[in-house]
């Protein structure tokens, strides 16, 4: 695991514990605001109970504030089913009473609390029904807002450095197709010289003829990697000669030992494709495969039609690769081969992807 992984985990763990630990705290912040409204609710019960008691010739102002000072927490007061008083409660009467309105929501209220029983005379009771306040149950919805908020700023978070190093990844390829595509330029130019006094002199036409197709096939590629970064020219093609050609140039220039099996419909597919690129990616793949058996096996190619899809499946018998790579071996960089650059398979997937809007990935695999 490289250095910038190491990191990167650690940041993205440090946040999450960052925001486990702010919930906890949320969460007991609203435990003890919600046993300090019950024990406000307590003394506002002892409260009117002893006003209840009290002389009316003595003096009740502090026991009355006490009572009247509740401005947050609603209740509901009741004795024998009979409503007393109430506070803090919006009421909406349009479809029944008030008092069956209140009843109904004392009933509500029981199912969240237990209900203060207020002594007022020995065996005789008031009951007080109350429900949280309005700033406590905002409080007890902050923790999971919190938890999204804090899941949502990880998930932007992996999200923005996948983008950033893919687009450092992009920036990288598209420099490299572009610095090849100049370098081959110069050889290739002097190639097609010596060509013209090649046949000038006609010196083994045969021959020359084939060097001539492979300066022209160098022609291609060189093009094809001025492309990259550029949006491409896309055409309808049949798909299914341009398939052919392709993998018919390939098979003439690798080992003998390689079986050619080529499943490929007679009938016109039209695709919109750019027949340039699409060719690198066959050519890449088919490569990739050679040199998976070593110059040696079989290598099939199939092209298929449904009614919304087209596929091609390209299987060789060569060594295979392990499942954990299956995404692995179209990252920029990654290769199994000693000398290898990973880059054919990333700019393949590029290519299908972004430019033909297709999808390109290992279907499936076996060691050996």
């Amino acid at each position: 695991m490289s250095r910038k992984e190491i990191i990167r985990i650690l940041l993205y763990a440090l946040t999450f514990i960052a925001s486990i630990a702010v919930w906890i705290y949320s969460n007991h912040l609203t435990k003890e605001l919600e046993e300090k409204e019950t024990l406000y609710l307590t003394l506002w019960s002892d409260a009117v109970r002893e006003f209840e008691n009290v002389d009316l010739d003595g003096n009740v102002s502090l026991l009355a504030y006490k009572i009247i000072d509740n401005n947050s927490i609603p209740v509901i007061l009741m004795n024998d089913n009979n409503l007393l008083s109430y506070r803090n409660i919006d009421l909406d009467t349009s479809e029944m009473s008030t008092e069956a309105f209140l009843t109904a929501k004392s009933k509500e209220m029981h199912s969240r609390h237990e209900p203060i029983m207020i002594e007022y005379k020995r065996g005789k009771y008031d009951i007080l029904f109350y429900d949280d306040s309005k700033t406590l149950k905002q409080l007890k919805i902050y923790p999971f807002i919190q938890l999204v908020v804090s899941v949502m700023i990880i998930v932007l978070l992996i999200v923005a450095v996948r983008n950033t190093t893919k687009a450092d990844q992009n920036k990288i390829l598209v420099g490299m197709s572009k610095e090849t595509a100049h370098q081959l330029g110069t050889p290739i130019s002097s190639l097609l010289a010596w060509i013209e006094i090649l046949k000038a002199e006609n010196y083994n036409p045969e021959l020359t003829l084939e060097v001539e197709k492979d300066i022209k096939r160098l022609e291609k590629i060189t093009d094809r990697f001025s492309r990259i970064g550029n949006k491409p020219e896309l055409k309808y093609e049949n798909i299914c000669p341009v398939l052919t050609n392709s993998v018919n140039y390939l098979k003439s220039r690798t080992s003998k030992n390689v079986n050619y099996i080529m499943d490929i419909p007679r009938e016109e597919i039209l695709v919109m494709l750019n027949i340039s690129l699409f060719e690198w990616v066959i050519e890449n793949l088919c490569k990739n495969a050679v040199d998976a058996m070593q110059g040696k096996g079989v290598l099939t190619i199939v092209l298929s039609q449904t009614d919304k899809n087209i596929s091609i499946e390209i299987s060789d018998t060569g060594k295979g690769i392990p499942k954990r790579n299956f995404k692995k071996v179209f990252r920029p960089g990654f290769s199994t081969k000693k000398h290898g650059w990973g880059l054919g398979l990333s700019l393949a997937q590029r290519i299908i992807n972004d430019y033909h809007k297709g999808k390109i990935f290992v279907k499936s695999s076996q060691i050996n």
